[in-house]
């Protein structure tokens, strides 16, 4: 059985690379594949027709940012698998793991909306945050699934539940059952334990783990892989909600062994206390050397422009937008792929276009055979 493993930094080795070839050797869907993608004979925008159909699709992720992707490719794909962290231990989340010794459900919740085909009410009931008395920064959502928890006995049981009644396209799944905690080491030989001390820590992270360290990646997640046609990490936290994924004993492994592509969504914008200074080389490097996954086939990025007085106002909060290598089509041997992905919500934060975001996948997944060479 495999062992739990810390990774470490290591050097970034020079890599050949094609305009169609990963890094890792691996030729894309658009080289070699079209044959398994069902699109009509003639060729049409992924916008007029395109669709994974009945291929499979697992995400990656956790927090808000696994919600865009999700909400995107769940009207291209019969066959959707989210697979979530569960290392949060902040807020709402954070106490109820803390106080019913059950696995943290604000992630889950985000996913199970995000997915939910049912009536609009539902999602706004699950997302509802309690203002004022005891209940106060809890959401209805996350208290829905504790209380399931303990009438099923299982956390599991009381996602599968919540699944129904929300009527969600496709399955949510945690990465793992154990109540792990994140720990992340620093250059200067201390450790900060814990998502939410992480976040705040505002040093280097050399090298991350689980503890206690979980047992090996459950054997439904291990065949959901190994039968995925697109396997999609992010957006979301690098260290806080991607990464952690990657550290469960086999998942790395699993994912490289995939048949389908293996494609990063850039994040937009750095994050406070974690990312600081990062361009999307650093991103992708990170992604590789802490969590131990050399093989990533696409990074989708953002190349469309910010609002100054938006970028000001995050500057201002200590985020600054993602830095994109001018005419970069590639980093170390990794296709990079730009697209227009940005929407400003009503309240002014900067977020994944998730219409567009699916498109830009589909330009990956669905491409003219011409371009193949063939």
């Amino acid at each position: 059985m495999p062992k739990a493993r810390t990774f470490a930094r290591r050097s970034t080795r020079p890599t050949t690379s094609s305009k169609c070839r990963s890094a890792n050797g691996r030729t894309s869907w658009s080289i070699t594949t079209r044959e398994r993608l069902e699109v009509n004979d003639v060729p049409t925008p992924p916008s007029e027709g395109a669709t994974t159909g009945s291929k499979r699709v697992v995400v990656f992720g956790g927090g808000t940012g696994i919600s865009a992707s999700l909400r995107g490719i769940k009207t291209h794909t019969n066959d959707l698998t989210a697979i979530v962290t569960v290392a949060d231990d902040g807020g709402s989340s954070g106490r109820l793991r803390k106080d019913y010794h059950m696995l943290p459900p604000g992630d889950i919740r985000n996913c199970l909306v995000a997915l939910s085909d049912g009536d609009p009410l539902l999602g706004d009931l699950f997302n509802y945050r309690f203002e004022d008395s005891i209940l106060r920064g809890h959401s209805f959502g996350n208290l829905f699934l504790a209380v399931l928890t303990r009438l099923t006995g299982e956390f599991r049981a009381a996602v599968e539940q919540a699944r129904r009644l929300l009527g969600v396209r496709g399955q949510v799944i945690p990465s793992t059952d154990t109540r792990v905690v994140l720990v992340a080491s620093h250059p200067d030989g201390t450790r900060s334990t814990g998502e939410q001390c992480i976040s705040k820590c505002g040093k280097p992270i050399t090298a991350m783990e689980l503890k206690p360290p979980p047992p090996p990646i459950s054997d439904e997640i291990a065949g959901i892989l190994a039968e995925a046609d697109l396997v999609l990490l992010g957006p979301g936290s690098l260290f806080t909600s991607i990464i952690p994924n990657l550290l469960v004993p086999g998942m790395a492994d699993a994912i490289e062994a995939c048949p389908g592509l293996v494609v990063l969504v850039a994040n937009l914008m750095t994050q406070p206390g974690e990312t600081d200074g990062f361009d999307l080389r650093n991103h992708v490097r990170t992604l590789k050397e802490l969590g131990g996954l050399e093989r990533i086939d696409h990074v989708i990025v953002n190349t469309a422009p910010v609002a100054t007085e938006v970028r000001d106002r995050y500057r201002e909060a200590g985020a600054e937008i993602l830095v994109i290598p001018e005419d970069t089509t590639e980093l170390d041997g990794t296709p990079v792929v730009p697209a227009d992905l940005v929407t400003l919500t009503d309240e002014g934060m900067l977020r994944h276009d998730h219409e567009r975001l699916a498109l830009a996948l589909l330009q990956i997944v669905v491409r003219p055979r011409e371009e193949s060479g063939s």
